[in-house]
């Protein structure tokens, strides 16, 4: 890869020596390099999984899933359960406030689904979560988290159970370091830690230091997430933090090649070049394609009008096209779009680290009156919770 490419934070970065980094081991599943898809919500459903398997090797998570919506036989919860034949191994991140539903739920998907691997939601810091004490705010209730993962752990028949927490609610209510050994003494396999807490949502930058400071504080692996926009990202926070893992959320939004990227640093070599917009454009129509053959035509390319906004983002002139793939219907309307776009247009450095998702921004975030008054640790009520809602959770 050409430098230029990268950030001048990276510019200088070496790549992996021989044997510099092992395996990231969870149980009997073994991953190299050591990433991880993070499960975002409205995105990586079955044929995004595929896409970004397709470019480089890792473990990859499916979106948000609800215990009691799996349960209970709800059909899109059921269907974004789903996994495509050939990916193995099957990994699926569980939410739930009720550790009845949690564990039958995850003994299901582990004996009828083929479920190799559990990962339970405890940082969503989406409010309609949280205000039921769900997600982010589950840390709070130590006891209740205990109950939850090894709720999780006795369903899971020795798939490793892992869990996913942010540093806390906000800079006065931190968590992390208590929710990792919860976890790691309930029998989770590894932690892995948005380094930000519920209240600042994406802004501002990662905290890597508490990633560091989380992998001193437990015995079982430790997963970095945030901030990894460009491959050589990962090689930093891995020798600042010397954590076992990298979660990739936002990152990979448009750029499911930033896989292959990977493979190539954690192997000691430069990546190619990022593609020009002609290849883009190919990647983004056989993505359009599996969305329709996962969904239907119609729902597909609702969900390919955002990710057409992400994939062409930064390039210069495709402004109008962003705005017109919001009227599109079909695959031949996307096609068609595509199909105009000047194919050798070089990728533009800028975009690599441009925003993609939920804008900046801050929140107070809600939680439970009984929560906020008396640090409760009763059982909340199971939230509702749509899996659809589009909100991106990776880091």
């Amino acid at each position: 890869m050409d430098r230029a490419y990268l950030s001048a934070a990276n510019r200088a970065v070496p790549l992996a020596a021989p044997d510099e980094f092992a395996p990231l081991r969870l149980g009997g599943l073994a991953a190299f390099p050591p990433v991880v898809l993070a499960p975002m919500a409205g995105v990586t459903n079955s044929p995004f999984r595929l896409l970004c398997r397709g470019f480089g090797p890792g473990l990859f998570v499916s979106e948000m899933i609800t215990a009691r919506g799996f349960v209970e036989g709800n059909w899109k919860t059921r269907l974004l359960a789903s996994f495509a034949p050939d990916e193995r191994p099957r990994s699926i991140q569980l939410y739930g406030t009720d550790e009845r539903f949690l564990g039958e739920a995850v003994r299901e998907l582990v004996a009828d689904g083929g479920i190799e691997h559990v990962d339970l939601n405890f940082g969503c810091p989406v409010r309609k979560v949280t205000a039921h004490g769900g997600g982010a705010a589950i840390p709070l209730r130590p006891k209740l988290m205990a109950r939850l993962v090894a709720a999780a752990v006795a369903g899971a028949g020795g798939a490793p159970v892992t869990v996913k927490v942010r540093k806390g609610i906000d800079e006065e209510r931190l968590t992390y370091l208590e929710a990792g050994r919860v976890a790691e003494e309930a029998g989770a396999a590894a932690v892995g830690l948005h380094a930000r807490t519920a209240a600042q949502l994406y802004d501002g930058a990662a905290d890597w230091d508490a990633i560091a400071e989380l992998k001193a504080n437990v015995s079982i692996p430790v997963l970095g997430n945030g901030d990894v926009f460009e491959a050589h990202d990962a090689l930093r926070m891995m020798r600042q933090c010397a954590c076992d893992g990298v979660i990739i959320g936002r990152g990979c939004l448009g750029r499911p090649w930033l896989f292959r990227d990977l493979a190539s640093v954690f192997s000691g070599q430069e990546p190619p070049d990022p593609p020009c917009l002609g290849e883009v454009a190919d990647v983004a129509m056989r993505h359009a394609r599996a969305l329709s053959a996962f969904f239907g035509e119609m729902i597909g390319v609702c969900h390919m009008r955002r990710h057409g906004a992400w994939y062409t983002k930064g390039f210069p002139g495709t402004a109008a096209l962003r705005a017109r793939l919001n009227r599109a219907t079909s695959l031949a309307d996307l096609a068609a779009l595509f199909g105009e776009l000047p194919r050798d247009l070089p990728f533009p450095v800028a975009s690599v680290r441009a925003r993609r998702a939920k804008g900046s921004g801050t929140q107070r975030v809600a939680l439970p009156p009984d929560l906020v008054d008396a640090g409760c640790e009763a059982l909340p009520p199971e939230a509702a919770v749509d899996e659809a809602a589009g909100w991106v959770q990776g880091g």
